[in-house]
């Protein structure tokens, strides 16, 4: 059973050991925006590193750059594997301080690469390495992120307070998208070529010692402190959890396919096709996908508080036959040179994401045990984001070079729907249920 139920204080109140509940969740929203601005500012750049870092025409060198933003996201299991492992039997804290320290490393690293004119391919080598660790680092933060505070939070407001974790995400992938549009729209395309690139990366340093800072303050969840006094910690996690809970984990993986497939095509990827295929300058994808990850920001916690109301599986079920019915209109609207119909479009795809975003983390922190949930939570959202998230750009650069036709990318995103809208109907309720011990 949970420590934290419907009786505990307000949000403001309630406390858990020594901490606030709202020292919690600004631990947890502030590491994980700083955790993705560092892994998204490498998407919002690809054009940029293409030239710097990859040879061949810009259609190859795209495809290398992805191919690289891509890479990560398999290095995100083993992450998640070693950080649920470290979460799971040593405490949520201690790896989640180890996740950000580890991020704002590789991402500063990239703002000193060397580029390949210096170097030649040892400059992408060590892109590629940089790329990795910030993988590996990434596979451990936000199954931790969002097990840490299901475990503190009341439970009939777990899936709005999991649902602000998950905005952290956006927030941080926002400031990304924010830095890239500044620095297009203020600097000169030669300055940027010659050093600027380098400032978003570099950033990392700062804001990454802040937000280690922070979660450095926190403690243990109450529910990892009951378990660690009652010694049913697991040695080996992650054999427990495929043993005993293997097949909700294949229902939590199919259920991310459109929060990390989708995801991923309707912020990361579209900037790029809005330039590439909508002819739109890089000012107008950039404030195109900022406008539409405010739109996420928005929605996320309203899916959150509504997902606590009716339950999580009518809100994974809007969202995804939604984006099933809509993908293709709105992918054609964003091919079109009308900057308004196209950054309309990405918003309402961004939105049907966060819709069924809003009540993911709370169902997956339901379905899994204590002793198993982070563990559980990082390898099936890991899983989800390597083979649907991480491949997303890449696949949509290829499809449309392969078939010819501007609108393949459409196809992608409704099919990453479509799994999750199967797994919707799989899934059994799990709203106002105690924590599995």
């Amino acid at each position: 059973m949970t420590l934290t139920n419907e009786h505990n204080p307000p949000v403001a109140e309630a406390t858990a050991g020594t901490t606030p509940m709202a020292k919690v969740i600004r631990g947890a929203i502030l590491g994980t925006v700083v955790e993705y601005y560092d892994f998204g500012i490498y998407g919002y750049m690809a054009t940029i590193l293409a030239v710097h870092f990859f040879q061949g025409n810009e259609t190859t060198a795209l495809l290398g750059t992805f191919a690289t933003f891509a890479v990560a996201f398999f290095m995100r299991i083993p992450g998640g594997i070693y950080f649920g492992h470290i979460g799971d039997k040593y405490g949520r804290k201690k790896a989640l301080t180890w996740t950000i320290l580890l991020m704002a490393a590789a991402t500063a690293l990239m703002g000193m690469l060397p580029t390949y004119v210096t170097l030649g391919i040892w400059a992408t080598v060590l892109l590629v390495l940089a790329r990795c660790l910030q993988g590996f680092a990434a596979g451990g933060e936000l199954g931790g992120a969002n097990a840490f505070v299901s475990e503190y939070a009341p439970t009939k407001k777990r899936a709005s307070l999991t649902s602000m974790v998950n905005s952290g995400t956006y927030i941080g992938s926002l400031l990304a998208s924010l830095m890239a549009l500044g620095l297009t729209t203020f600097v000169s395309i030669e300055t940027i070529d010659a050093w600027a690139w380098r400032i978003p990366f570099l950033l990392s340093v700062v804001i990454g010692l802040i937000g280690l800072y922070i979660r450095n303050s926190l403690e243990d969840s109450p529910e990892f402190a009951k378990m660690e006094n009652s010694e049913e910690k697991e040695t080996l996690p992650i054999k427990v959890l495929l043993t005993e809970s293997g097949s909700k984990v294949l229902v939590i993986i199919a259920l991310g396919a459109m929060i990390t497939g989708g995801y991923y095509i309707a912020s990361v990827y579209a900037a790029t096709y809005l330039q590439i295929v909508g002819g739109h300058t890089s000012t107008m994808a950039y404030t195109s996908t900022c406008i539409a990850m405010i739109c996420g920001v928005i929605t996320l916690p309203l899916a959150g508080r509504l997902a606590d109301k009716i339950g999580r599986k009518p809100l994974f079920l809007i969202g995804s036959i939604l984006g099933v019915i809509l993908g293709y209109p709105a992918f054609l609207l964003m091919s079109l040179d009308n900057p308004y119909l196209a950054a309309a479009s990405q918003s309402i795809l961004f939105i049907l994401v966060s819709l069924v975003n809003g009540a993911s983390f709370a169902a997956y922190a339901e379905m899994l045990p204590t002793r198993t949930r982070y563990s559980g939570i990082a390898l099936a959202n890991n899983t989800s984001n390597t083979l649907l998230g991480g491949t997303a750009p890449f696949i949509a650069t290829l499809l449309i070079s392969q078939t010819g036709q501007n609108i393949s990318p459409a196809y992608y995103f409704i099919a990453c729907c479509a799994v999750t809208v199967i797994a919707a109907l799989i899934y059994k309720e799990t709203k106002g249920q105690e924590l599995p011990l």
